[in-house]
């Protein structure tokens, strides 16, 4: 991964933060109300800037799912299927890839590890303080969890 990844600097009144990324991992499709963990998180202007690294199993997802907030991820391994909730509206992101999801008011949506082996994603996510990094949603109506 670009070292550009692995730390993230955060600048507030010419103070420099930086978060490492610790290499945390975690199964997906997480417990349902188990409290996300994170390997790095900073609260700055009203705003939670949390890191982490997921891991989705082959023939595993994220469950549907929206944020309040953007998140901005690097594809390290696998690759990921994402689906909005129209059930039509697919994005494939292959390793090496960078994905940013923008704030949409609940856009519902998912993502599969469709391949053979684990996808491993580096997120960044920026939230309003004190916000979930996900809420889950009901399937939309898709054949397919």
């Amino acid at each position: 991964m670009p070292s550009t990844f692995r730390r993230i600097a955060l600048r507030r009144r010419g103070h420099r933060r930086s978060l490492p990324v610790t290499g945390h991992r975690e199964r997906h499709p997480p417990p349902r109300g188990s409290p996300p963990s994170s390997s790095a998180r900073v609260t700055v202007g009203g705003k939670d800037y949390i890191v982490r690294q997921i891991t989705v199993q082959p023939g595993g997802s994220t469950g549907w799912h929206y944020h309040d907030g953007t998140l901005y991820a690097f594809v390290e391994a696998g690759t990921l299927t994402h689906t909005e909730s129209d059930c039509a509206t697919t994005d494939v992101y292959h390793k090496g890839r960078g994905v940013r999801g923008a704030e949409r008011g609940g856009n519902v949506h998912i993502g599969r590890n469709l391949g053979s082996t684990p996808v491993v994603l580096d997120v960044l996510y920026v939230d309003p303080a004190g916000s979930p990094l996900s809420e889950d949603a009901p399937n939309p109506g898709c054949g397919f969890q």
